[in-house]
This record gives C-alpha cells, structure tokens and sequence, in this order.
C-alpha cells in the first residue's frame, strides 16, 4: 500500500447548538481542534418538525407571478 494517500485521523471536539460537546473521530482540521456546528439535529426543521422556510424564487413561482393577471 503507499504511504501518505490516507487523510490524518485524529480525534476533534463538536460543540452542538445547544453547547453540548462530544469527542469524535475525523479527518476535519487538526487534532484537538473544536467544530462549533450551526446547524444540528437539535436545531434543523427537518428533525425537529418545525415549518421549513419556502423560498419563492423558483420557475414555477415565477411563471405564476407573470401569468397572474390573465384569467381564462
């Protein structure tokens, strides 16, 4: 097998949303490094049921948006 094709893996810190930490394993940084996340399951709409933020810039919004004025 060659040398130096894997990645470093080391174990890092991960500090959840609500300031939980937990020591994993990874190839992210260095060893000791801290990942503070932004978003977790603690705080994501799709784990905790919340409404999901619908973004109205897609093709369809924008044909409705044109076309809402002409009634049949």
């Amino acid at each position: 097998m060659k040398k130096d094709t894997h990645p470093d893996y080391h174990n890092i810190t991960v500090v959840m949303t609500d300031g939980t930490k937990f020591q994993t394993k990874s190839t992210w940084g260095k060893e000791g490094d801290t990942m503070s996340l932004d978003i977790d399951p603690l705080s994501h709409p799709a784990w905790t049921g919340g409404q999901q933020k619908i973004q109205d810039k897609g093709q369809v919004s924008r044909f409705k948006k044109r076309f809402s004025n002409l009634k049949t």
